[in-house]
């Protein structure tokens, strides 16, 4: 009989934020699998839990799976964990969980935090939809065009970013949505400096020129205005904003009338010139 994966949640940034179910598991699988072993190391030591790592990441071969997967079918029972928070989620754990699930092998959820939706929870934008974006791509290309598929999306979207990339993110986010959409950043969740500044994207931009950004944030960004019957659609009121523009008036001035009249945001429409 094949043995038992286990997806165990971790904290995200507070070690006492373990559960009691978490530490109960871990100390009675037979090997961990660890994003990056020496974090969990850290984990492990913190409550005296001794257990041999296997180190599985996102350059981790089909081989490296597979070996995991063949100890499994041997009986072995496995965890995995990553380095904060549910594992397998934007995480090369999703591939040992489908790996699994094809093989018959049978996986059990240790729930624990997330970055997500602790993140959602503290925001102070609607929590009754939201879709989750992890990171955004790099290069401009792909980055612009994933940005442009979100651009009517009505739930709150939440994304990752590291600090050295925040700026160009909202400058990104501001141009795409609209410097007036409202946006959350949350910073360091569960740690010393925990911080939520709910602002605009205008706002965030102006305040991380004044500011350098530290630690990991989570960004929860406002969605678009949901269109309810009777009600223009974002690409009506830009018919008519060009219809304004073709007759003499400046772009700006067509804008501020169309918003008027629309109850869209004056730099939503231009944003979209």
């Amino acid at each position: 009989m094949s043995g038992t994966f286990f997806v165990i949640g971790t904290p995200i940034g507070n070690l006492e934020d373990v559960t009691l179910r978490q530490l109960d598991t871990l100390a009675a699988v037979d090997f961990i699998c660890a994003e990056d072993t020496r974090v969990t190391l850290k984990l492990l030591n913190r409550f005296e839990i001794k257990k041999p790592l296997v180190s599985f990441h996102e350059h981790s071969s089909k081989a490296d799976a597979q070996k995991i997967i063949d100890r499994l079918l041997a009986g072995e029972s496995c965890g995995i964990v990553t380095d904060a928070g549910m594992p397998c989620i934007s995480d090369p754990g999703e591939v040992l969980v489908k790996m699994c699930a094809e093989s018959g092998i049978d996986i059990k959820v240790i729930p624990g935090p997330s970055a997500v939706v602790s993140a959602v929870s503290v925001s102070g934008l609607s929590t009754r939809r939201f879709t989750f974006e992890g990171f955004l791509p790099v290069p401009k290309k792909e980055r612009r065009e994933r940005l442009e598929k979100l651009r009517d999306e009505t739930a709150v979207m939440v994304f990752y970013e590291a600090p050295h990339k925040l700026k160009n993110t909202l400058s990104d986010l501001a141009e795409f949505f609209g410097g007036d959409r409202r946006i959350s950043l949350c910073r360091e969740l569960t740690k010393i400096h925990e911080e939520v500044l709910r602002l605009t994207l205008s706002e965030a931009v102006e305040y991380y020129v004044l500011n350098e950004p530290r630690g990991e944030f989570v960004l929860v960004l406002e969605g678009a205005r949901e269109n309810s019957d009777g009600e223009l659609t974002i690409e009506q009121a830009m018919e008519q904003v060009n219809k304004l523009i073709s007759m003499g008036e400046k772009p700006t001035e067509a804008c501020k009338a169309v918003a008027k009249e629309t109850g869209f945001r004056k730099s939503e429409l231009y944003s979209l010139l």
